[in-house]
């Protein structure tokens, strides 16, 4: 058993310090900034007893994002650090799977809040589009609990494939049952990449979807402003908010190209080329949720706060 440790510990490397050491502060800045929505939340929920249809997106979207950056920073130091702990069953197939849940219920809890915020915000004259205007409180929870089914779905699929695929692989070590390194990975995980890949286009459909129409009606409710001669005030919110609509597209498409790019590298094991995709993955979570604080007023009175350099008078000079 020492023999086993020390040798994991002499084939840390420099560089491998430091993916850990990046990969720890993207992933635990993530997990305080969601761990902050979902804080203040709860606490809105037990002083009103009661969720509006966004408080319950940003709930589920934050505790989702926490999990899974909580899951991928323990799935990532396993694999650097102690990459023998790892594989001792049952613990990878456990962690594949987990933090395969989180992934995707963040994806999807990300699409319910973009098709949350088309439907109540862009203006249509579609019959079908005016019924779910109307009936959107109502459908919230229902897309909700449907994206964690879909999820936990996905979650026992991975559980399931990893460790048939890996079972008969199994050798015994210094650590008991352990796996082998030389596991044909397209021979037993194609289903894996197969499942993972249609989770990450449907969800990047939707919300790109839900985006472009938003985006469409602000433009033509601009322009309808621009030639009724409307009050510059509500042209510069309707402006400010297609460029916000924007830079989700861009970086949601950014983190959607990183999503595709691991798929594609972890076949072939470039490790630079899936630790850049790492690095965006992680941001992602977290650049997004701190945009969400700043966007709502009770998320961002608090984080205000919390940050003490806010009030200081020399850094605000």
């Amino acid at each position: 058993m020492e023999g086993c440790h020390s040798a994991d510990i002499s084939n840390v490397t420099s560089y491998n310090a430091m993916v850990v050491a990046i990969v720890t502060f993207e992933a635990f800045g993530g997990m305080w900034i969601n761990a902050l929505i979902v804080s203040v939340i709860c606490m809105v929920w037990i002083k009103n007893k009661t969720l509006n249809s966004i408080e319950k997106i940003l709930l589920f979207l934050g505790c989702s994002r926490f999990w899974y950056l909580c899951i991928a920073w323990i799935n990532s130091f396993l694999s650097v650090i102690y990459p023998n702990y790892l594989y001792v069953y049952p613990i990878f197939p456990l962690v594949q799977s987990t933090q395969s849940f989180f992934n995707c219920s963040n994806l999807w809890v990300t699409a319910c809040l973009c098709g949350f915020y088309c439907i109540k915000i862009a203006i249509f004259r579609n019959s079908f589009f005016i019924y779910l205007k109307e009936k959107t409180d109502r459908i919230v929870p229902w897309l909700l609990l449907g994206s964690e089914l879909f999820s936990l779905v996905i979650g026992i699929l991975v559980y399931d494939i990893v460790d048939k695929g890996l079972r008969n692989k199994a050798t015994l070590t210094c650590h008991g049952i352990i796996w082998k390194a030389n596991i044909r990975r397209e021979e037993y995980f194609f289903p894996i990449y197969f499942i993972t890949g249609f989770l990450f286009a449907t969800s990047f459909t939707a919300v790109i979807l839900s985006a472009l129409l938003l985006l469409f009606s602000l433009w033509r409710h601009k322009c309808n402003m621009q030639t009724n001669s409307m009050k510059d005030v509500s042209m510069d919110a309707h402006i400010k908010a297609m460029k916000s609509i924007l830079s989700f597209l861009i970086m949601y498409s950014i983190n959607f190209i990183s999503l595709i790019l691991t798929l594609v590298y972890s076949m072939k094991n470039e490790n630079d080329v899936l630790f850049l995709s790492y690095l965006i993955q992680y941001a992602f979570p977290s650049v997004h949720s701190l945009i969400l604080i700043f966007s709502n007023p009770k998320l961002k009175k608090i984080l205000l706060r919390i940050l003490p350099c806010v009030n200081c008078k020399d850094c605000i000079k």
